[in-house]
């Protein structure tokens, strides 16, 4: 299903009566394929092996916005499963279903397990909880996006493989030295609003849109074609007539770039370095996303991506019990330092930080805790924080349609991101209209 049809569904999403499981068993449906797939088969594995009451039953529905959406179908027919793993941006469209989600903190509370929100890392909480603090959904797999680069590739054309670029002038230069080497392409990322509009911006602490990036209200309006944003575009969209630069589509399509070494840097999810580790045959390299030396006070924090885990209600006092052991289970330190160490996603409490630091992970894994150090590189302001507006998966898909206008030289990258803010902003006011 389209992110519109995800919309559609959403308005429909009401307080529904389930259909108890086969006993003990309970579905979570997620949308990880691949290694990343692997290792949360193995994950649920850890946990139906620890205990003979219960057994998570992982099932693969496809994207994230397929998985929402066969969600949100099911609600209607009476057949959803106790969890669903949603993408991060549609955290306002969950938090407005109110009759068809189980807090988890409510959750934790009422199946009597330790809960303690101050154990997360607050740059992950504070994207699930609402104005009180009380967490929503349960954070599973927290990334930001890091740069890899080729370090092969490096040391072939005369660059030092222990010094990643740090601006984007650098990355410019760089890319520059290794098209002219016969490299084809500097550098490509994925998700390219995520990481050019939504990261830029938390990085370069610059608003996403009025109301605290919608934090604060459903009247938030677009900002991103300030021109800080205009700026870095128009440079990308430049870049990209060189090769400096090379566009490779939406969602993670860009990968394979570099994977076969067409592209000799590489701009992607932390939690996408397991796949990146399976498939390049050279050593790969990690540095921080680069920002624009001449803002003020960049850089500042990078900002989450992913997805949590939402409980929907409907099912059985019996399958919600079960569903706060897993969580719990979830949160155990070492759990939470295996699943970070085996995928590059972030360990979502302190403990499992400080416990893989104590294994030496980091320092036999030299550039693994980047994605930590940049996130929580300062406190984050109210432009770091993250967003949190309505109907976001359709506007990047508007924010990425208008990308792909201003790098196919169609559209000044003004023109564009002006185009993106008036066609997304009329989304903005359709849901408010909507939750009012």
């Amino acid at each position: 299903m389209s992110a519109r049809g995800v919309a559609a569904a959403a308005a429909c999403l009401v307080v529904l009566s389930g259909q108890a499981s086969a006993a003990g068993e309970i579905q979570w449906w997620h949308a990880m394929q691949g290694e990343r797939g692997r290792q949360l088969e193995r994950l649920v594995s850890d946990f139906n092996e620890s205990q003979s009451a219960y057994q998570i039953v992982p099932v693969y529905k496809g994207s994230y916005s397929e998985t929402l959406a066969a969600a949100i179908l099911a609600l209607r027919t009476r057949q959803q499963p106790p969890i669903v793993q949603v993408i991060e941006v549609a955290t306002a469209t969950m938090m407005v279903a109110k009759g068809a989600i189980y807090p988890v903190y409510q959750l934790m509370q009422d199946q009597g397990e330790a809960f303690d929100p101050a154990a997360y890392l607050p740059a992950i909480t504070s994207y699930y909880a609402d104005l009180n603090g009380n967490m929503l959904s349960f954070p599973f797999n927290s990334s930001t996006p890091i740069l890899y680069y080729n370090k092969d590739q490096f040391q072939a054309v005369g660059l030092d493989p222990e010094k990643p670029p740090k601006t984007w002038r650098e990355v410019e230069v760089v890319g520059r030295r290794l098209v002219e080497a016969g490299v084809r392409c500097g550098f490509s990322s994925e998700w390219p609003s995520w990481i050019h509009i939504e990261n830029f911006s938390a990085y370069h602490n610059l608003p996403i849109a009025t109301q605290i990036n919608g934090f604060a209200g459903l009247d938030a309006e677009l900002t991103i074609n300030n021109p800080v944003v205009v700026k870095h575009i128009a440079a990308l969209a430049e870049w990209q007539k060189t090769r400096i630069f090379d566009y490779g589509g939406r969602a993670n399509r860009a990968e394979a770039k570099f994977h076969s070494s067409e592209c000799g840097m590489y701009i992607g999810s932390s939690g996408t370095r397991t796949n990146i580790l399976a498939n390049a045959k050279f050593e790969v390299g990690y540095g921080m996303l680069p920002y624009w030396a001449d803002v003020p006070g960049a850089p500042q924090n990078s900002i989450i991506g992913g997805a949590t885990l939402w409980v929907l209600k409907g099912r059985t006092a019996a399958e919600y019990k079960g569903v706060a052991r897993f969580f719990a289970h979830l949160s155990r330190p070492g759990l939470q330092a295996w699943w970070h160490q085996n995928t590059g996603y972030m360990p979502i409490t302190r403990k499992a930080y400080e416990l893989s630091q104590a294994q030496g992970f980091y320092d036999r894994n030299p550039g693994t805790d980047i994605a930590v150090e940049q996130l929580t590189l300062r406190p984050p302001t109210e432009n770091s924080r993250g967003l949190r507006l309505g109907s976001f998966l359709l506007i990047r898909d508007v924010i990425e349609d208008e990308l792909e206008q201003a790098f196919s030289g169609r559209k000044s990258a003004k023109a564009a991101l002006d185009a993106a803010v008036r066609r997304g902003n009329q989304l903005l006011r359709q849901f408010e209209r909507a939750n009012q």
